[in-house]
């Protein structure tokens, strides 16, 4: 593979398009991180893994993706995902900007960031729409995503 960026984020978001969550992870460094608003702080493994498990949930993930910019290592990534949520079957269109930065042909940090209560809004109804904006509840959901990560992870071990 090569080692530009650009090529790494479209190889990355290529394989998003086709719900390969395996190939997602193996363009992750051994020690990459992860940060978005509902999988805050992920590291090492604990990354592709929450690829893998996404892309295993929804067989109707319709993907989008522009790269924006290439400053260097980081690419700059407009994307936008269109899905069931699996929790509630709501459908969601989540707009987000991906930073990737990239090293030897790997992915070592990337961070997405989208109105987290906005995406409630979509899967959680009323609720999330109503309730979405407090901290408390964002905690929340994070906590229930971590989880939901950390039982995927112990099941496919």
């Amino acid at each position: 593979m090569s080692a530009d960026p650009r090529s790494v984020a479209d190889a990355f978001y290529s394989a998003f398009a086709r719900r390969d969550g395996a190939a997602m992870a193996a363009l992750y460094s051994d020690n990459a991180t992860f940060s978005d608003p509902a999988f805050p702080g992920l590291k090492g493994t604990e990354v592709g893994s929450m690829w893998m498990m996404l892309t295993s949930r929804s067989k109707s993930t319709r993907i989008e993706y522009k790269i924006v910019e290439v400053k260097g290592n980081v690419v700059i990534v407009d994307w936008q995902a269109w899905y069931n949520f699996s929790g509630t079957g709501r459908a969601v269109h989540n707009i987000i900007r991906g930073e990737l930065t990239c090293e030897d042909g790997k992915i070592v940090a990337h961070r997405d960031h989208f109105d987290l209560h906005r995406w409630m809004g979509m899967a959680m109804g009323l609720k999330g729409k109503l309730l979405g904006w407090l901290p408390p509840v964002q905690k929340a959901l994070q906590k229930k995503a971590r989880a939901g990560l950390d039982e995927y992870m112990s099941g496919n071990k």
